[in-house]
């Protein structure tokens, strides 16, 4: 593998990494499997290349993309809690509602951004830096960094254990006196912020949006947790925020090395994701049960 096709997997990989630690969020935090990502993903590439079109500053897409992503999470949340619709159901809904969504914001199925500045441009100019994959690298750090370190700060207040709480224990959380319909929808609508957010990003590493592009971001996204799991085994809240981020750069690795190999096609990369998730799987269970069959031993 070239220098520069590892640059590029790498960069990608952390900007890609913020949606994975959304889709966390949900799935191993509130313990809830919402499909919202599925759109909420295009949702913020959406917005953020529509405004951006319209002469709005980057950074200011990118603040108005994951706010869009909260919301959408929101919309998930009341069908959930108020509506009492299945959460998986509820996601369902909000995908299927999202698509139409998006391409009223974008008025069509793709906007370029090739004549127009973006965050990365901007970076790339500011630092006097060669390539967009080198501001790539630099701009998903510092919003990696950023994501970590907002994240371990909140879930170490009330609130945000109260969100832990109810992913793992609804009925307890309710006998306490705690309203388990807010917690529920304050962590999907944080978590879809999370992935509006990266497909904010990602869309301007791209260079375009486009209405299909979150399909298959949820198992990108459970490709990129399970891996860091079986890497860190969810040892603590860091590491396991910090095993998501390595986990993505290695799934964009080896996404690379297929794509750049003679035996598999592009068109086979939604497959090859799926066995990549479903070996993973299988890894961080028997990584479970050999570690549980050693404290019995």
């Amino acid at each position: 593998m070239s220098s520069s096709v590892l640059i590029s997997a790498i960069s990608q990989g952390l900007l890609w990494a913020i949606l994975a630690i959304g889709i966390h969020i949900t799935y191993r935090i509130l313990n809830i499997s919402d499909l919202t990502s599925e759109s909420s993903f295009t949702l913020g590439a959406a917005v953020t290349a529509s405004a951006i079109v319209a002469g709005i500053p980057p950074i200011v897409a990118i603040i108005m993309a994951t706010i869009s992503g909260s919301l959408a999470g929101m919309v998930t949340g009341l069908l959930h809690t108020k509506l009492h619709i299945p959460s998986l159901l509820s996601g369902i809904l909000s995908m299927t509602g999202l698509y139409s969504i998006n391409l009223r914001i974008m008025g069509k199925a793709n906007i370029p951004l090739n004549m127009h500045d973006t965050i990365l441009t901007n970076l790339k100019d500011l630092l006097g830096l060669a390539k967009d994959r080198d501001a790539a690298v630099l701009l998903g750090i510092i919003f990696c960094v950023i994501v970590i370190v907002i994240l371990v700060w909140f879930f170490n207040t009330e609130f945000g254990f109260g969100i832990v709480a109810t992913g793992s224990n609804d009925s307890m959380i309710r006998a306490n006196g705690i309203n388990s319909d807010i917690t529920k929808i304050a962590g999907l609508m944080l978590a879809n912020a999370l992935i509006a957010l990266s497909g904010s990003l990602v869309c301007q590493y791209n260079g375009y949006a486009d209405v299909q592009q979150g399909i298959g971001a949820i198992v990108i996204g459970l490709a990129s947790v399970i891996i860091g799991e079986v890497i860190f085994h969810r040892k603590n809240f860091v590491l396991s925020l910090s095993g998501i981020v390595l986990g993505s750069i290695i799934y964009r690795i080896i996404v690379a090395l297929v794509i750049n190999s003679d035996y598999v096609s592009a068109n086979d990369m939604k497959l090859f994701t799926a066995i990549i998730v479903a070996l993973a799987l299988y890894l961080a269970n028997f990584k479970f049960k050999k570690k549980g069959a050693g404290k019995h031993a």
